[in-house]
């Protein structure tokens, strides 16, 4: 169970945000009153807080806190600045074709890829991003809407992503034939490439199912040009779902799988 509340120092505007997002989530609201969290959890018999901060809000979660942070994707985007090349825009196609193009990304999480695809498709392209879990949609959604970047472009980016809260399946099936030009898939991986204490929170709360058949049935009805599949170079994912056209590079310990449709 969750519940939600603010800093100590805690404004109207912080409070009235705070009470929006329970009624939002249907979750209780709980005043600070200058507890710690522990005690609220303690006191609400919970192990997740979402705490309203000034500039961000904050999971308290028993492995950690998460917030959102563009993280690699600023790396990433400055090498894009300079000439370098981004393997997964490569693998969508490249920067030339994902001018003005819409992509659908289907595992949202923290949002480093869809900021990247963002940028890719340009002010006049569009990016969905679905996020199944109501926690990292909530984050995310808030985050890319007041995190301030340190430049214009990654602002840009940010403000081009929809984030929606549903299950891929149900929003595939939901969608009329070739409605998006790309669509991308990157689930949690089946074995994690590193053992980084900063992912422990995320991977508390993310979707570790697999990408079924049917779900890539479906993807390849709604993609118009291509479908993506972001995995460990040395999964065997690749080949369980028919993925034969692999991007990366030759010792690159991530890898991606295309199926071009057009």
């Amino acid at each position: 169970m969750t519940v939600i509340t603010t800093i100590r120092k805690v404004t109207i505007d912080l409070e009235n945000k705070a009470k929006q997002i329970a009624k939002d989530l249907s979750i209780p609201y709980v005043t600070r009153n200058n507890l710690g969290i522990d005690k609220i959890k303690q006191q609400e018999n919970v192990d997740t807080v979402i705490v309203v901060k000034k500039d961000k809000l904050v999971l308290d979660l028993p492995t950690g806190e998460m917030f959102f942070h563009p993280n690699m994707a600023q790396v990433r985007m400055k090498r894009l600045r300079c000439g370098d090349i981004d393997n997964m825009l490569e693998a969508m196609g490249g920067r030339e074709f994902l001018q003005n193009k819409t992509i659908l990304d289907c595992t949202l999480g923290f949002a480093s890829d869809a900021i990247i695809s963002s940028y890719g498709v340009g002010p006049k392209g569009k990016v969905i991003g679905l996020e199944v879990n109501p926690l990292i949609a909530l984050i995310v959604k808030d985050g890319l809407k007041t995190y301030l970047p340190t430049n214009y472009d990654l602002k840009s980016a940010m403000d081009n992503i929809t984030v929606i809260n549903q299950d891929y399946l149900s929003f595939l099936k939901e969608q009329a034939d070739n409605s998006f030009d790309v669509i991308y898939f990157d689930p949690m991986f089946r074995h994690a490439l590193t053992d980084s204490k900063s992912l422990n929170p995320l991977r508390q709360l993310a979707d570790m199912r697999a990408v079924s058949h049917e779900a890539l049935n479906e993807a390849k009805r709604v993609a118009k040009y291509r479908i993506v599949f972001k995995e460990n170079s040395r999964s065997l994912e690749f080949s369980r779902l028919g993925f034969t056209k692999i991007c990366g590079g030759k010792y690159a310990p991530i890898h991606y799988g295309v199926i071009d449709l057009n």
